[in-house]
């Protein structure tokens, strides 16, 4: 069982999320809190798997300090940032913080069960519209400091640089493997294969590494 943790100062919201993972036989919620204190303690006391923030909670301490506080108190727990909105900042923030997802209250059902077996597993999730915001903001605000992982672009097969420049758009794998003709399961193995040549914890930091090598699909490798 992937044991999980709520985390919401809404007591409607824990309840709907709580409604459906419910539904998910793999899936036990087994303590909530209100705010980011009881987030952290409850996190390491009943031994979570899954620990799912709101990123902005009422109180002393938000998401973002609980998952701060988590990462310090119990690495093992692999946090989940949900949000109704794309704020850079705290997203930024969250990443910074070792967050392994970042999700919109308004996904899916079926969306939020699978990232969090995502996740569980040590799979990465961002919800496409956070990816695209980020990259957005990264445009607008001009030339983002170079990154050093853009040399290792040249490691990746011409497919895996198709891949990496999609996810630059803030595509979905449902999208890409529509655009590249390519089954949803093997754009998950392309993706999880880039983000580790890469060296990047997830698709936020690959669309951000794309952007910075100004990488477009069909462009040649660096050298070729």
């Amino acid at each position: 069982m992937i044991r999980v943790l709520l985390a919401d100062d809404q007591d409607l919201v824990r309840a709907g999320i709580r409604l459906v993972l419910k539904h998910a036989d793999d899936i036990e919620v087994v303590a909530e809190a209100s705010d980011g204190p009881e987030a952290a303690r409850l996190a390491a006391r009943h031994r979570v798997d899954v620990a799912m923030l709101d990123i902005q909670m009422q109180g002393t301490e938000d998401g973002l300090e609980a998952a701060e506080r988590i990462a310090g108190a119990a690495p093992s727990v692999r946090v989940v940032m949900l949000t109704t909105f794309g704020e850079h900042a705290y997203v930024d923030r969250a990443l910074k913080a070792g967050a392994m997802g970042f999700l919109l209250k308004d996904s899916t059902p079926q969306e939020l069960i699978q990232a969090v077996r995502r996740v569980a597993g040590g799979a990465p999730v961002v919800s496409p519209p956070i990816t695209r915001h980020l990259i957005d903001h990264y445009l607008d605000r001009g030339e983002p400091p170079a990154d050093p992982r853009v040399g290792r672009i040249a490691a990746l097969t011409d497919r895996e640089r198709d891949v990496l420049a999609m996810v630059g758009t803030g595509a979905s794998n449902a999208e890409i493997g529509k655009r590249l003709h390519l089954g949803e399961g093997t754009v998950k193995a392309y993706v999880s294969r880039m983000l580790t040549k890469l060296g990047c914890a997830n698709r936020v930091q690959a669309a951000l590494l794309a952007h910075d090598a100004r990488l477009r699909r069909g462009e040649r490798r660096p050298g070729a």
